[in-house]
C-alpha cells in the first residue's frame, strides 16, 4: 500500500490520497490530525560528527536508514514516518508526504533531503534546492530500485557493510522462495490496497515481482501497470482464487467477513481471502525478504515455511 501511494498520475495519486486514509499505522494518514508539536518546538541532538544531517520526507528511506543503525542521521522526518517508526517519534516533523513545510525543513539545517521519485515529491524538491539545500530522489516501484536504495543510502551514512547484509538477505530470501515454491499450484491472486474504490497492486512493481516470486499469479498485472483502480464487475469477471487484502478497512471489518458479498468469487467459496499486515508487506524498504517469506506463507501455507528453510541452510552453514 505504501509503495501505491508514491506512484502513478498525479490524479491517481490524489485519488489514493484520500481513498488510503485512516487511522492505523500502515496508511498514510492523509487529512487525519496527528496532534503534532510545530517542529520549531521539538529539540533534537545533532547526529554524530561523521553523519551527515538528514531530513528524509518517505516512510520507505525512513526506514532505511534507521534499519542500518544510522538513525541519529535523521534530524527531520515526514509524519508519517513518525507513525510507523516509534522510536523516531520525537523527532522533528515536516508534514505530510506530499504537503511538507519547506520553512520547517530549512530551519532543520539538512545536508541532505531525500525524497522519492513524483511529480509532489520532487516538486518540493526543486523548491528546496532553490533554496539552496542538496535533495537526493530515490526511484522504488521495482524490486532491484528498492535494493539499490539500501545501498546508496548505506554508502550515504557509512553502512556500506550493512547494507550489503541486508541486499544479500533479501536476495538469498528470494532465492528461497522461488526453489520452495517450485512445482507448487500458482493460484490467481488479487493483493487488494484500498476497497472503495478499488485499487489493486498493478503490474511492473516490486509487489508484483515479489508474487511472482513466491509463486502467485498477480490478476492485477492485467488491469495495468503501477497500482491502478480496478472495479467490482472486473474482481468478479478474473474469478480470483486468492485475495490479500491490506486494505485499510480491514482493521474495522475483517477480510472475509467483506468478501463474502460476491459468493461468487473461488476465493470466498474456499475461504483464501486473507488479511496482510500492510506495514510488513507494502513498504519498499529494507524488510523485502521478511515480505517475501509472509507472502509465501500466505500464497501456500505454512507448510512452505519448512522448505524455505531448507533451502536457506546451505547458505548459513559454516
Amino acid at each position: 500500500m505504501i509503495a501505491a501511494m508514491q506512484s502513478g498520475s498525479p490524479r491517481q495519486r490524489c485519488a489514493r490520497s484520500f481513498a488510503f486514509a485512516f487511522a492505523f499505522a500502515i496508511v498514510f494518514a492523509f487529512g487525519v490530525a496527528l496532534g503534532v508539536a510545530p517542529t520549531a518546538a521539538i529539540a533534537t541532538a545533532d547526529p554524530a560528527p561523521s553523519l551527515p544531517r538528514l531530513v528524509s520526507l518517505n516512510p520507505s528511506l525512513t526506514a532505511i536508514v534507521e534499519r542500518l543503525g544510522a538513525d541519529e542521521a535523521l534530524v527531520g522526518i515526514d509524519d508519517y514516518s513518525a507513525r510507523i517508526a516509534p522510536a523516531l517519534a520525537d523527532r522533528p516533523r515536516v508534514g505530510g508526504l506530499f504537503d511538507p513545510s519547506l520553512e520547517a525543513v530549512m530551519t532543520l539545517r539538512p545536508d541532505r533531503v531525500l525524497l522519492v521519485a513524483g511529480l509532489e515529491q520532487e516538486s518540493h524538491g526543486a523548491s528546496l534546492r532553490r533554496l539552496g539545500l542538496a535533495v537526493e530522489v530515490f526511484e522504488n516501484e521495482r524490486y532491484e530500485q528498492v535494493l539499490s536504495n539500501i545501498e546508496r543510502i548505506g554508502r550515504m551514512v557509512g553502512q556500506e557493510a550493512r547494507a550489503a547484509e541486508r541486499i544479500d538477505a533479501i536476495r538469498a530470501m528470494r532465492a528461497a522462495v522461488e526453489h520452495a515454491a517450485a512445482g507448487r499450484a500458482r493460484p490467481r491472486t488479487v493483493i487488494v490496497l484500498d476497497r472503495s474504490p478499488l485499487y489493486l497492486v498493478g503490474g511492473e512493481t516490486f509487489l508484483d515481482e515479489l508474487l511472482a516470486a513466491v509463486g502467485a499469479i498477480n490478476l492485477g498485472a492485467e488491469v495495468a501497470k503501477g497500482y491502478p483502480r480496478g472495479s467490482l464487475e472486473w474482481l468478479v469477471a478474473a474469478a480470483p482464487e486468492l485475495v490479500l487484502d491490506l486494505s485499510p478497512q480491514v482493521e474495522t471489518e475483517g477480510a472475509l467477513a467483506f468478501w463474502q458479498r460476491w459468493p461468487s468469487l473461488p476465493a470466498v467459496k474456499s475461504g483464501r481471502v486473507l488479511a496482510l499486515d500492510a506495514t510488513r508487506v507494502s513498504l519498499p524498504g529494507p524488510d523485502l525478504d521478511r515480505a517475501l517469506r509472509e507472502l509465501a506463507i500466505a500464497v501456500h501455507g505454512e507448510s512452505i515455511e519448512m522448505a524455505i528453510d531448507r533451502a536457506l541452510a546451505p547458505r548459513s552453514a559454516p
